[in-house]
């Protein structure tokens, strides 16, 4: 059978990461199929019984059952982690998933966290009420000021959990100083880097441990289905992570997997057209509306860290308006082309109201506090002509009394 070059690291590792997203992890059944192969099987069969001993002993190379191999997942396990620079990559059924296993996986009762104020309404859910009942605390921190991880640091922290960007409100946390302070204390730094996926940003090239994601996001980058990621050395996935996962099952299925297989095959060409059309756009609101909270403007505060962090912006940034929800509501209700939906990394423009949806759950002072108010607006910018997307918020502004 054809040497498969796509699974043989010693190829691999050369490539840029265009060709990875394409062929990266590709292992080819005697049949010699070009698109990657679906395996849609829970179990698998042994020759005989000893070889099922083998396998479950770990002394023989082979899936034993969908729970923890196989073959169109593990293709997508490898994919990601060339793309991300890592030793090894884990997937999972969904991005929160993805989140929740990278945490619960290396904390015990008494351990504390230390977490970026801006975050997914369900990450907050995670840290904030789910990790309290068994004894995991968290302090809250402003991600933006990499010396407030450091006063926050106690005997017991195990972990620096954040994002960048954050979402919604596009905070920007300066990679290095913050893994820098983490190595030096022995803590463990886990980033959400969904906004930006390893296409536009690669927390691990300045010394992040374990990087974590929603593939459903622009991986997949269609709608269509829900995956998560954590990436990570292979000492950390194999002994830390696996054990959890093996015996908790946040699976994903190899329909899903084998989906965003596709996906990431297109999603430089697709984050970079976005970002360009989301800079157009952005470019346009900020004429209009009080703020706009999107790194690749100059007018951001963290413009020059973006700049030295990420290749280009991604499609996802926020505004924000005086007239607080009732505006908002009309601004969404008044538009033609872009869809009002909470999903983000889509090839479709699609905005949200993050106070009434994504982060509906939390308290308002929670809100406030992560700076999400109820003028606050997050859009997706997708693949449509940028002419008529700023077409289309024209006529809702105006609309909407601005």
């Amino acid at each position: 059978m054809k040497r498969r070059t796509g699974q043989d690291p010693s190829i691999t590792r050369t490539w840029k990461p265009a060709t990875q997203a394409v062929r990266g992890g590709t292992a080819r059944s005697e049949f010699g199929e070009t698109s990657e192969a679906l395996f849609l099987t829970s179990g698998y069969a042994y020759d005989c019984a000893g070889d099922a001993a083998a396998r479950f002993a770990g002394d023989q190379v082979g899936m034993t059952y969908s729970r923890l191999q196989n073959p169109t997942v593990e293709m997508l396990e490898q994919r990601i982690a060339l793309l991300e620079g890592a030793e090894a990559c884990r997937t999972m059924a969904t991005g929160m998933a993805a989140m929740t296993a990278a945490l619960l996986c290396q904390v015990s009762q008494g351990d504390h966290i230390v977490q970026g104020r801006a975050a997914f309404g369900s990450c907050r859910w995670l840290t904030d009420t789910l990790l309290p009942r068994f004894g995991v605390t968290t302090t809250t921190i402003d991600a933006r000021d990499p010396q407030q991880f450091e006063d926050a640091i106690r005997p017991n922290t195990k972990i620096f959990f954040f994002e960048t960007p954050a979402n919604p409100t596009m905070d920007v946390v300066d990679l290095e100083a913050v893994c820098a302070i983490a190595r030096k204390h022995g803590i463990v730094t886990v980033v959400d880097n969904a906004f930006a996926t390893p296409a536009l940003q690669r927390p691990m090239e300045f010394g992040a441990d374990v990087v974590a994601y929603s593939a459903t996001k622009m991986m997949d980058g269609q709608g269509r289905v829900l995956a998560g990621a954590v990436c990570g050395s292979e000492d950390f996935i194999t002994n830390t992570l696996l054990p959890f996962t093996r015996n908790t099952g946040p699976t994903l299925s190899a329909f899903n997997a084998w989906v965003v297989l596709k996906g990431l095959e297109t999603l430089d060409l697709r984050i970079r057209r976005q970002s360009e059309n989301a800079l157009k756009v952005g470019s346009f609101l900020e004429k209009r509306v009080p703020r706009v909270n999107f790194p690749a403007l100059p007018s951001h505060p963290q413009h020059n860290l973006f700049m030295r962090q990420m290749d280009a912006a991604g499609p996802i940034f926020s505004f924000e308006l005086e007239g607080g929800r009732k505006q908002a509501h009309a601004l969404l209700d008044g538009l033609q082309l872009i869809d009002i939906s909470n999903n983000i990394g889509d090839s479709r423009s699609l905005m949200t109201h993050p106070s009434s949806t994504t982060h509906s759950g939390l308290a308002e002072e929670k809100r406030l506090e992560m700076g999400v108010g109820e003028g606050m607006i997050r859009i997706n910018v997708g693949l449509e002509d940028a002419d008529d997307l700023i077409a289309d918020l024209d006529q809702a502004l105006r609309g909407a009394g601005l």
